[in-house]
């Protein structure tokens, strides 16, 4: 596999092109070689196994290991073509074989692949980055998922950077297998591993147990964030109010809410205060009320109920963190259904507030 990373790396991290085509097109024409579905018939049936013992040159079980990717193979027209493609860059026979074995990836998993890793391509440590992720995030399709959020995971260097902050997180419980592929946590595991040792000692300090899964979203939180941008949305908290212990009962419950723009944090606190009239501290036991999208959710709900209220529909007391809450569903069949046909022009009126048409503080139907 050395080898085959030697006789990649000039070839992709330089300028010259092969004799006819740059190789960027090279890996375009890869990409689409790959990608294409149709395949030729074959006289003969076709083996997947047998073709990678005889051309490309695996043992028989390390082609019986990689076939269970490739068993959607019908002819050999298609992997002869790549095989073409991988020969014009200077791949021998054992070159071939090892990338196959070593990666064990299928047909269809490199032509995913080769369009949002290309830059990956140009350095030696493809493959033993490729195959960490791959153990770390338990997928391929993981792997994809955080390579298009633009994750630079696979030019990370390994030994010095990825490996320690995998060992501190797993120190606090924290696995990457288990976090959603959307989450950034990954991209916390290529920063400095200083960086990743002071986030967690941050975190500890907002008495967050370090074996829970808030811990590690606090982690993703902070280490994404520089420690300028956190403090200044804990300042903009304290500006509109809030106290220390607010900032941290709020924050142990959601390290999510810092991150929201300090504008957005300022206008849903200023409805929930000033017009629902909810206390800060309220809030703060409830920090995921900041959360939800002030004009479709807090405003026509609210709206709504300010129409029960005033035609005394409402003779039961209840929460309102309940109101905003409740999914939409729920909410409808509570505060809705059966209300709308005592009440003419609810359901516009509720419909109409959602689409932003209803201005802020408007009374109409009470």
């Amino acid at each position: 596999m050395n080898h085959l990373r030697n006789r990649l790396s000039p070839l992709l991290s330089t300028r010259r092109s092969l004799p006819t085509t740059p190789v960027p097109l090279l890996l375009l024409s890869l990409h689409r070689l790959l990608s294409a579905t149709a395949a030729s018939t074959s006289p003969k049936p076709f083996s997947v196994e047998e073709y990678l013992v005889s051309t490309c040159g695996l043992t028989r079980a390390q082609a019986l290991k990689a076939s269970k990717n490739l068993a959607h193979l019908r002819s050999p027209s298609r992997p002869d073509a790549v095989l073409a493609f991988l020969s014009a860059l200077g791949l021998s026979r054992p070159d071939i074989a090892a990338l196959l074995s070593d990666l064990g990836l299928s047909r269809a998993q490199i032509a995913r692949l080769v369009p949002l890793a290309r830059s990956a391509f140009r350095s030696s440590a493809l493959g033993p980055n490729l195959g960490l992720w791959l153990r770390v995030m338990g997928s391929f399709d993981k792997v994809l998922t955080v390579l298009r959020l633009r994750c630079n995971i696979l030019g990370s260097d390994i030994e010095k950077v990825v490996k320690p902050n995998l060992a501190l997180l797993q120190q606090y419980g924290i696995h990457a297998c288990n976090f959603p592929s959307n989450s950034y946590l990954p991209l916390v595991m290529t920063r400095a591993p200083e960086h990743v040792q002071a986030v967690v000692t941050r975190i500890s300090k907002f008495g967050l147990r370090q074996d829970s899964r808030v811990f590690a979203k606090a982690l993703m939180v902070f280490g994404v964030h520089r420690q300028e941008k956190v403090d200044e949305k804990i300042r903009a908290l304290e500006m509109l109010g809030w106290s220390q212990y607010d900032v941290l009962t709020a924050v142990r419950k959601m390290p999510n809410l810092l991150n929201m723009s300090k504008e957005r944090l300022q206008r849903n606190l200023d409805f929930l205060a000033r017009d629902v009239g909810l206390e800060i501290p309220y809030i703060a036991q409830r920090p995921v009320l900041l959360m939800y999208s002030l004009e479709s959710r807090l405003i026509p709900r609210h709206h709504l109920i300010k129409i029960l209220n005033a035609k005394g529909m409402l003779s039961d007391k209840f929460d309102l963190y309940s109101v905003f809450a409740l999914s939409e569903k729920k909410f409808l069949d509570r505060f809705m259904n059966p209300y709308k046909h005592m009440v003419p022009g609810l359901a516009d009126a509720y419909a109409s507030s959602c689409a932003g048409k209803v201005p802020h503080g408007h009374t109409y139907l009470i």
